[in-house]
């Protein structure tokens, strides 16, 4: 007869059920986000229309970005839910920022506060940059070139630039195609269960 130890032993476990990878979803939220306001940042959008972004800050950027970063703490993934949860709060707060912050700040310094809140995301952005060498290229690339585009929107923040804020703009659509890219290649891999769209994997 079996004893209750060895029934518990032969007893099939039941592994936990896998969940969809949620990166192309975060990575698409921020790069549709980050294109609108790029597009304003880089004068091609009016900046009377700067608040399309607000939106897509709350809902997709921020909102479904967030989410992301809790599926992948699921996933056991720690890079991409620092980096999904990180930047989907980010469009949260940009969010509330201008709409509830900035018009009550002093018109005269108001740049400060907006050189600060840039300031803090580029020195979070530059530890990302690190980390994302144990990664692929494709997310690589994506933090390379937000770190410059945090830097120069951080400068023209600063030195009330707009020419340099400009510059950053242009540099952040850049960053959005390249997150765009990188989710269309995660999520058209998975589908055809293949390599279609490569993302150059670092070689360790």
């Amino acid at each position: 007869m079996a004893t209750p130890a060895s029934q518990a032993t032969d007893a099939p476990t039941s592994a936990a059920p896998a969940i969809a990878d949620p990166a192309p979803l975060g990575l698409a939220g921020f790069a549709m986000t980050t294109f609108v306001l790029s597009l304003v940042n880089a004068n091609i959008l009016a900046a009377n229309l700067g608040a399309v972004v607000l939106p897509l800050a709350l809902f997709y950027g921020g909102l479904a970005q967030l989410l992301a970063g809790m599926w992948e703490f699921k996933n056991k993934n720690t890079f991409g839910a620092v980096a999904f949860t990180s930047y989907g709060a980010f469009w949260l707060a940009y969010d509330a920022y201008v709409k509830f912050v900035a018009g009550g700040l002093p018109a005269a310094t108001a740049y400060q506060a907006t050189g600060v809140f840039l300031l803090a995301w580029t020195i979070f952005t530059l530890y990302m940059l690190l980390a994302s060498l144990g990664t692929n290229r494709a997310v690589f690339l994506v933090f390379l070139v937000l770190v410059v585009t945090f830097v120069l929107l951080t400068i023209g923040a600063f030195a009330q630039s707009a020419t340099i804020t400009k510059i950053g703009g242009y540099l952040g659509i850049i960053t959005a195609l390249a997150a765009w890219y990188t989710s269309a290649a995660v999520v058209t891999n998975a589908t055809w269960k293949r390599t279609v769209l490569p993302v150059g994997p670092f070689n360790r």
